[in-house]
């Protein structure tokens, strides 16, 4: 099942073309619920304008997890490690959904980069649980582009922390469905891809994980979850900062940013300036 939110935030299930609405105010109390019933009210997809599918009450991220996306950081001398079990969290006011745009805020930074990574939403609360319950825990995948500002990474990193280059406005678009774990088998056989303008960037694989989906939730589960939690996988390589040539690669005004993930679908976002954003 895939599950959307629309147009002034109505939420439905997707059934083929048709957006089939559910009995509920936000995606977040559909969890809180358990599940909901379809109103008998009916959209057409191709009318509707989908949002951001879920803005949790939490937002963690996991970063170092695809070891392929610290390796590359050594090809090119990155200035600090890439170590495993990074977690901060996001700036939920942060997220954006499918087509809108991601704003480059010229005035902060000139190296703006992007990173796949396949997502958790949280079914239920929890807290101090082990891999093999955390099944029981996940409502559904979603994609995620983690959208980072490098240079001000660097210097965040230098006290070995960071999370102002990756909250800012815009920087995290979510999308463009929930799709619920019966129709993604093993999520950790799923392709990854991230284009840019057409061009593929990012290309890799969920396998490639150093830690699985289950051990994540249960690492994390000592913060306790809220029904309707997000928890980022981390990213693959292919990123623009970590190529020789990162210059060239960064994103700019008038790009357009395809992620796509394998039995989720494609989030599509463009890249606008400030001065187009905010006059």
């Amino acid at each position: 099942m895939k599950l959307v939110t629309f147009d002034d935030g109505k939420v439905g299930r997707l059934d083929g073309e048709t957006i089939a609405e559910l009995d509920v105010a936000t995606m977040r109390e559909y969890f809180e619920r358990g599940g909901a019933d379809v109103t008998g009210r009916e959209h057409p997809l191709a009318e509707a304008r989908l949002r951001a599918p879920i803005v949790p009450k939490k937002f963690l991220h996991t970063a170092g997890n695809f070891r392929e996306h610290e390796e590359e950081s050594k090809r090119v001398d990155w200035s600090h490690e890439i170590a495993p079990w990074i977690v901060f969290f996001q700036n939920v006011d942060a997220i954006v959904g499918p087509d809108e745009p991601v704003v480059y805020p010229e005035h902060l930074t000139n190296e703006l980069d992007y990173e796949l990574e396949l997502a958790v939403v949280v079914s239920r609360p929890g807290k101090w649980f082990g891999p093999e319950e955390a099944a029981d825990y996940i409502g559904g995948y979603v994609i995620f582009n983690d959208i980072t500002a490098r240079d001000i990474q660097r210097r965040e990193m230098r006290s070995g922390v960071f999370s102002f280059c990756k909250a800012i406005d815009t920087f995290c678009p979510l999308g463009p469905w929930i799709v619920t774990p019966d129709e993604i088998g093993d999520p950790h056989d799923l392709r990854m891809e991230l284009r840019v303008n057409g061009e593929r960037r990012q290309e890799s694989y969920s396998g490639n994980m150093s830690v699985t989906i289950p051990e994540i939730l249960a690492h994390y589960s000592p913060l306790g979850y809220s029904a309707g939690d997000v928890v980022s996988t981390g990213t693959v390589s292919g990123v623009a900062g970590f190529s020789e040539d990162a210059a060239s690669l960064y994103l700019k005004p008038g790009d357009v940013i395809e992620a796509e993930i394998e039995k989720i679908g494609v989030l599509r976002n463009p890249v606008i300036s400030w001065q187009d954003a905010h006059g």
